[in-house]
């Protein structure tokens, strides 16, 4: 069956020509009165509502905008329990540390198969209601070989991409070195058949450079792309082990100097836009994480401004931003990072699929681009209620959401 939305007041469709600058985006099409058709699960044409092709279904957008579905590509979904009386007491004054997720590893060790299943499922609801069509989420609150096996199986269930984070924590009472020798070795080799990803919490309070190094080492061996917790808490090696690996993304990066940035620019300096060239590291903001934690927002708009590709993603989780709305995050990194509105819906949309290596054709296991409106993409669209993106920050917090389609399918 094929299905024609037309009528679409603003098409933003953040796919890149080869002629475009892939720093500012420019080239990421935005078209008036405009319509798309979706055969099955892909985007079978694209272009002016007067010139679209029949199709055995018609849905009449009336003049609304439609958006790529959002690609959160940093979540951590696989957990149990609540973090209440320490965001209370963060909001009071307490500085955030990363010790708070060994909570939240207690519940989730305790809670039943059926339980986290159920909390997970709801989540993925959540997020998917508030236009989120492909979604990434972590390991990291199971922190021994059998409950890391088991979040990295109930996470394949129900997302699209699964990250091995067992370097999230040293669990209370651990010796620091035997547990990253356990990480890099049994527990690793458990998760393995459920995960694309790894990735290491690089920072004070978790995991040092060299403990870091072993890490992405040994998942670069066992053959996972790599992702990095990084530079969150302050100054320190995680941006810079990121680009060393060749990461596919280094997030939060709150504490960056001048050669963090210039580490980040140089990663892409042989990429020239859509499917041409190498991609380079990833700088994935987290702007609702940044707001829980009252730390410094980070420096998005110099990050773009110097050439780095920038994500935007919810980060969310228990202890620092329980929130899946991404539209949220869209909206803070306009109103207080200084994004331009297609510049923060190009990072929500075309960077979360460049930080998860989803951004163009179907590869050698089989999956569609996403995070870009093209045909033979994934048919993953967000319509807005709402005759324009730019409404998503002018009028901040308001459900906007109209539909949503994923792999071809309404599910809003």
């Amino acid at each position: 069956m094929s299905l024609l939305i037309d009528a679409i007041g603003e098409l933003s469709t953040q796919h890149l020509t080869g002629e475009a600058s892939p720093a500012s985006g420019e080239g990421a099409g935005v078209l008036r009165d405009a319509a798309v058709v979706l055969e099955g699960e892909r985007i079978a044409w694209v272009g002016p509502s007067a010139g679209a092709p029949a199709a055995d279904e018609r849905y009449d957008a009336q003049g609304r905008a439609v958006l790529p579905g959002w690609v959160d590509s940093h979540s951590h979904l696989v957990f149990a329990g609540d973090r209440t009386a320490e965001f209370e007491a963060r909001m009071a004054g307490q500085a955030y540390a990363a010790g708070g997720i060994g909570v939240t590893t207690a519940a989730t060790r305790a809670a039943s198969d059926g339980e986290l299943r159920r909390l997970l499922a709801a989540r993925v609801a959540e997020a998917v209601a508030g236009g989120t069509t492909y979604l990434e989420t972590k390991t990291g609150y199971g922190l021994e070989v059998g409950h890391e096996a088991r979040s990295a199986a109930l996470a394949a269930e129900a997302v699209d991409e699964v990250t091995y984070l067992g370097a999230h924590l040293v669990p209370a009472g651990a010796d620091p070195e035997a547990y990253t020798d356990l990480v890099c070795g049994e527990m690793l080799d458990a998760v393995r058949p459920h995960v694309r990803w790894a990735d290491v919490f690089c920072e004070t309070g978790a995991f040092t450079e060299e403990q870091s190094r072993r890490v992405l080492t040994a998942c670069r061996d066992a053959g996972l792309g790599l992702r990095v917790h990084g530079n969150q808490l302050g100054p320190g090696a995680g941006v810079r082990l990121a680009v060393e690996f060749g990461a596919a993304s280094v997030d939060h990066v709150n504490f960056l100097d001048d050669e963090d940035v210039a580490a980040l620019a140089g990663s892409w300096a042989d990429w020239a836009g859509g499917a041409a060239g190498v991609p380079g590291t990833v700088a994935t903001v987290l702007p609702a994480c940044d707001l829980s934690t009252r730390a410094p927002l980070a420096p998005a708009r110099r990050l773009l401004d110097a050439g780095v590709q920038v994500a935007i993603a919810s980060n969310c989780n228990p202890g620092t931003s329980y929130t899946s709305s991404v539209s949220f995050c869209v909206t803070t990194a306009v109103l207080q990072m200084g994004l331009t509105v297609q510049e923060a819906v190009r990072a929500a949309t075309f960077g979360g699929a460049l930080a998860l290596r989803r951004h163009v054709g179907a590869d050698a296991d089989g999956q569609r681009a996403v995070g870009s409106i093209a045909v033979g993409h994934r048919a993953d669209l967000h319509l807005l209620d709402a005759p324009s993106a730019t409404h998503l920050a002018y009028r901040p917090g308001m459900p906007l959401t109209h539909a949503v389609w994923r792999a071809g399918q309404q599910v809003r």
